[in-house]
């Protein structure tokens, strides 16, 4: 018992969550697609997210907002963008409300990063 709880208490409250994220991806995918088969819809496609420049994927059309943003993705700039992306790059095509809930966008960011930039799972 002693064992469980040590195990219990080590675990990171903030840890983050990929069923919790895909469910949150839920939100995304009207516009954005992940995995091998992942095309530009809406909104281009999110494979390799993190560490990519801003209106780089190739074959989707960006808006000039977003193409001069100087943004390369990570987490701290992904979180800020996805609480609300018009406050973050005023001009974005992107019209999506947000989401505020920190635990969240930690669960959505770590089922995001699970996508190579060929859609294959790390």
């Amino acid at each position: 018992m002693i064992l469980a709880l040590c195990a219990a208490a080590s675990t990171p409250l903030s840890a983050q969550d990929l069923t919790a994220g895909a469910r949150s991806f839920n939100k995304c995918r009207a516009c954005h697609q992940v995995g091998e088969t992942a095309k530009n819809t809406v909104g281009p496609v999110l494979n390799g997210l993190f560490g990519r420049e801003a209106g780089k994927v190739e074959g989707y059309t960006y808006s000039a907002a977003n193409k001069a943003s100087g943004i390369t993705w990570d987490e701290a700039v992904f979180a800020e963008y996805i609480k609300d992306p018009r406050a973050k790059v005023p001009g974005t095509k992107m019209i999506f409300a947000g989401i505020k809930n920190e635990q969240e966008i930690k669960d959505l960011t770590a089922f995001i990063k699970q996508y190579d930039k060929d859609g294959k799972k790390l």
